[in-house]
């Protein structure tokens, strides 16, 4: 693709947090710096785990930073029909096979032992459907835009599930679908998802999709050394304006783009656009994590 096409593709599970907010805003300077669009998907593909408020919240606070996103905002709650005809592909390819195993059943092996390649073991059980990883492109190799060529085996990360017992739909499948139907042509997301691209690339190449280019950001870690997410309780993101302006100049620091220290106290606009014009991913340092310094982001 020609034309760049970026996006943010946040999980409503809880509000954003610091980590997050550096995560859009690498993905939106990287856009906005190549004159393209940056788009909003909303992965609320597990209901149980996402508030009713979550994903108006998340709005909110991306607009409070000027973050805006071009176009409508896509959920992936309510499209069953696209997946399921993604799976349905997968199967008649001979890449997707239904498996009653459960986790506690295969606890002793490093990953899932393929157990129901050839058939599932105990019909009757409920089933999630998995992904032949042995059979796909092996090895996958892609160069990251920061961290350089990656080679992995997918067969040695095991058969990863599609989808899940319950029904729902996992997050491997879904996003492969979803990039290639938005025409993303770029992904800008942390360190903690370069080793489910293998897995994505697979899928892309067995349903006849487009490769995006990929650029994985280090995680931000808290001072306790712990990754700042929802699930350890990191502070949400503020939205008032004295709040956000500092903040967003942290996370201009945190990516390595070096904005001038006067700049910390400007508005949201101005920050903005010095980091649109300033934007330079091979300034990033190529580390899996960092540690954020100073005080932990305030919350509202």
């Amino acid at each position: 693709m020609s034309h760049y096409r970026g996006r943010f593709a946040p999980t409503p599970s809880g509000p954003l947090h610091f980590g997050s907010l550096v995560a859009a805003l690498a993905s939106f300077l990287d856009a906005r710096h190549a004159g393209g669009e940056w788009l909003l998907r909303i992965e609320d593909i597990d209901p149980p785990r996402c508030p009713a408020d979550a994903a108006d919240q998340i709005r909110h606070q991306l607009e409070a930073f000027g973050l805006h996103w071009d176009g409508p905002t896509l959920y992936q709650n309510g499209r069953d029909g696209t997946y399921q005809a993604a799976l349905e592909r997968l199967v008649r390819l001979g890449l997707a096979y239904p498996c009653s195993c459960s986790r506690k059943q295969w606890r002793d092996y490093p990953i899932y032992p393929g157990w129901c390649r050839e058939g599932v073991r105990e019909p009757g059980k409920p089933v999630a459907w998995r992904l032949r990883s042995d059979l796909g492109l092996r090895p996958v190799v892609w160069k990251d835009r920061l961290f350089g060529e990656q080679r992995f085996d997918p067969a040695s990360l095991g058969d990863v599930v599609l989808r899940r017992k319950d029904d729902l739909w996992a997050y491997q499948l879904a996003v492969v679908v979803d990039d290639a139907e938005q025409e993303v042509g770029d992904v800008v997301r942390g360190f903690d998802l370069l080793d489910n691209t293998p897995w994505q690339r697979q899928l892309q190449q067995a349903l006849d999709f487009p490769e995006p280019r990929y650029l994985h950001l280090p995680l931000i870690l808290g001072k306790d050394g712990q990754k700042l997410s929802k699930q350890n309780l990191a502070p949400a993101l503020p939205t008032t304006d004295d709040a956000v302006r500092p903040l967003l100049h942290a996370a201009l620091t945190a990516l390595d783009q070096a904005p001038p220290t006067d700049l910390a106290g400007a508005p949201v606009a101005e920050q903005l656009a010095w980091g649109v014009l300033h934007w330079e991913a091979s300034r990033i340092r190529p580390e899996p994590h960092r540690t954020i310094t100073g005080g932990a982001p305030p919350s509202d």
